[in-house]
């Protein structure tokens, strides 16, 4: 089923997430439904806030890419109450948008590696280095689960350049090619 997308202005995307326990109801088909949600919006990353839940939960699917970038088939992850336990050293700047923020596409720097303590869609345990463009998707993610967006992380001069598009946004005046739920 696809899941309405909430947009800037929804508190839940400002609410930091807690923590999901193995018994959780339907949890499998929470992200099932992420996933669809994800496809059906063109997206690479979706965390449970972007859906309304305030829960550490995000997928991420590279798999779409794939065509250009054969190192990204069937790559689907399901991330769990993740921990990013350390950032490499190296930054790198990448131009990043949000399904949150539909029409908003922004320069952020962001560590290019980072080591992720996570449970899979199975509640198994996993600790694994990520890096380049799969580390910044996590890390955008991630961000969804402490009430962050990657505006956050831009100068204070572009945030005031975006300043009225992000008070529309928060009325409910955007165009997105996907369900969406907004203050409107």
């Amino acid at each position: 089923m696809i899941l309405p997308m909430y947009i800037f202005g929804q508190p839940v995307l400002r609410k930091v997430a807690e923590d999901i326990e193995e018994d959780y109801p339907n949890l499998k088909e929470l992200i099932e439904n992420m996933f669809e949600t994800l496809r059906h919006s063109e997206g690479v990353g979706l965390a449970a806030p972007q859906v309304g839940l305030a829960k550490r939960l995000f997928i991420v699917d590279l798999d779409c890419l794939s065509e250009d970038h054969p190192e990204f088939k069937g790559y689907l992850k399901t991330f769990i109450n993740p921990e990013i336990v350390e950032f490499g050293k190296e930054m790198g700047t990448y131009e990043e948008g949000c399904l949150s923020l539909p029409g908003i596409h922004e320069n952020v720097k962001r560590p290019t590696k980072v080591l992720v303590n996570y449970l899979d869609e199975n509640f198994e345990e996993h600790e694994e280095w990520f890096d380049g463009f799969p580390a910044r998707v996590i890390q955008h993610e991630y961000d969804h689960l402490d009430g962050k967006m990657f505006i956050d992380h831009l100068s204070a001069l572009r945030k005031q350049m975006l300043k009225s598009k992000l008070s529309a946004m928060a009325k409910g005046k955007f165009e997105a090619a996907y369900k969406c739920k907004a203050n409107r």
